[in-house]
């Protein structure tokens, strides 16, 4: 897995990612906006691993956990509150959230440990959302074949929906919901594009689960 010290290092790499591909920044937190939509109104939740706050701030998420300081000292700038801790260890009592965000699952050292975290600090009812890369299509297949020349991917652990799916219910997860975005080539991708249902053609997924 990536370390910390990446992170830290190569914050200012990280954020020009998104400056360059501003349409598949915007496709991706479409998708993520589309599931949070779908949930009751005037919840609380955080996102896990949030980076330099990216998803965070425009989904509105307030608070969250990021292991980096230099990512979170960016976040905090975004106006997010950045709590010490980990995925597989978070610093939260149980059952306190209505849904808990991840997007950086490839970077994470034990994802099994970290959905179940997950719902440990959930509500009853409350959600998990993952967007992932899915292993099987073009993004993460064009990440893979380069990752010797990677700071962040070079240790990313990628996964298939599948893996996933059984991951989240093993935990305990039930009524899952997926959509997904990034049609085509990413770096030929020039406008917004609008998430659909289910997986299988898209790069990019979200996979929306409850805790019953």
């Amino acid at each position: 897995m990536a370390t910390t010290a990446t992170f830290d290092t190569h914050v200012s790499q990280y954020e020009k990612w998104y400056d360059d591909h501003p349409e598949v920044y915007q496709s991706e937190v479409l998708a993520l906006q589309e599931q949070l939509l779908e949930l009751p109104q005037n919840i609380s939740g955080i996102e896990v691993g949030l980076g330099t706050g990216r998803f965070s701030m425009p989904l509105g998420i307030k608070e969250g956990i990021e292991p980096s300081r230099e990512m979170a000292a960016k976040a905090i700038k975004r106006g997010i509150e950045i709590m010490e801790g980990t995925a597989e260890h978070l610093p939260y009592a149980a059952l306190q959230f209505d849904f808990v965000l991840f997007v950086t699952v490839c970077f994470l050292s034990d994802v099994k440990r970290a959905i179940q975290e997950a719902h440990r600090v959930l509500k009853p009812n409350g959600a998990i959302i993952i967007g992932f890369l899915d292993e099987e299509r073009s993004v993460a297949q064009q990440y893979i074949a380069k990752k010797d020349n990677s700071n962040f991917y070079g240790n990313a652990r990628f996964y298939t929906v599948d893996r996933l799916t059984k991951l989240l219910k093993s935990a305990g997860f039930k009524g899952l919901v997926y959509n997904q975005t990034i049609f085509g080539n990413m770096e030929d991708i020039r406008e917004v594009q609008v998430p659909k249902a289910g997986y299988g053609e898209g790069s990019f997924v979200t996979v929306k689960a409850i805790k019953k």
